[in-house]
């Protein structure tokens, strides 16, 4: 057999997706490309990796057996590159940090410089909601999570990086009484919500439960992107974090309605089990953040204070 580790990293992303085109998109290839390196991976084998049932590609058992081996192949040669480059004196090693979807317009910023500095060290950064950043957390499948709400059930340790305040914000064309109750905004209106398990949509519950709102038209979507542009399109308002709206806000295409009780705030936290026993990289990251965090967020935050008395 002569599989090379190209082709071991191109079969291991597809039996992680399950799809030529998704891993060409992923690893930046044409999808012929990533074709005939399956196929050429494939034939080295005397039974089948895939199987294609009507459309949908499929791992077989042998395949995924075959995945997992790459997956250690590939860890090992990682290893390899990252012991050498400790032996030449420079910061090496993996970075898996789970954020919250809404933490996308936060953390990279907070990220940026470390890896600009430590060419050594790769990054895997996991975006998804926040059942699943604690649950990665749990498994310990990651170094750190950035989230807004600490969850409960977890002995973590964290590092405040900074405020998250959440607006109720309309399309700036939407008009309104001139002596708009919030009895109004919230009932009268379609409220657009993030989907169950995001922060953002428990902030904004409880906020409506405490005041005893009833919602008589729910619209349900799975990003804050989404929730934000179904906004500008004037299908409805919501409650939505300051920190992804910017431009939004700037262009004129948002407008915040100040309501008595809003902002609701909290805190952006980078946490990690207390029981994890950091890696070097860890370690190099938290003390980077201890170093620069205040000039990150004087440079490129300044623009929130803009909106914070409004």
């Amino acid at each position: 057999m002569y599989y090379t580790l190209h082709q071991l990293q191109i079969f291991l992303k597809i039996s992680e997706l399950q799809s030529i085109t998704r891993a060409s998109e992923e690893l930046h290839l044409t999808q012929p490309a990533v074709s005939i390196q399956l196929k050429n991976f494939q034939d080295q084998f005397p039974i089948p990796l895939t199987e294609v049932v009507g459309r949908q590609l499929f791992i077989t058992d042998f395949g995924k057996e075959i995945a997992r081996a790459a997956e250690k192949i590939i860890n090992q040669v990682e290893e390899i590159n990252y012991k050498t480059m400790a032996y030449q004196g420079n910061l090496s090693g993996r970075l898996k940090i789970s954020v919250v979807s809404t933490g996308k317009y936060v953390m990279p910023y907070f990220m940026a410089d470390f890896m600009t500095e430590n060419k050594g060290v790769d990054l895997i950064m996991d975006v998804t909601n926040k059942s699943k950043v604690v649950r990665s957390l749990e498994l310990n499948e990651v170094d750190f999570a950035l989230v807004s709400v600490l969850p409960e059930k977890l002995k973590v340790d964290t590092v405040e990086l900074m405020p998250n305040k959440l607006f109720y914000v309309s399309n700036y064309d939407r008009k309104f009484p001139k002596a708009v109750s919030k009895k109004y905004l919230f009932e009268k209106i379609p409220l657009i919500y993030r989907e169950p398990g995001s922060a953002t949509r428990n902030a904004m519950e409880s906020f409506i439960e405490k005041n005893n709102y009833s919602v008589h038209k729910k619209i349900e979507l799975t990003s804050n992107e989404a929730v934000k542009q179904a906004v500008i399109s004037g299908l409805g308002c919501s409650i939505m974090p300051l920190i992804g709206n910017k431009n939004a806000l700037k262009n004129n295409e948002l407008k915040i309605i100040p309501v008595r009780g809003l902002p609701i705030t909290t805190t952006w936290n980078l946490i990690w089990l207390k029981s994890k026993n950091l890696s070097p990289v860890a370690v190099a990251f938290l003390n980077y953040l201890k170093d620069r965090k205040e000039g990150i967020i004087q440079k490129k935050f300044s623009w929130i204070e803009d909106f914070i008395n409004v």
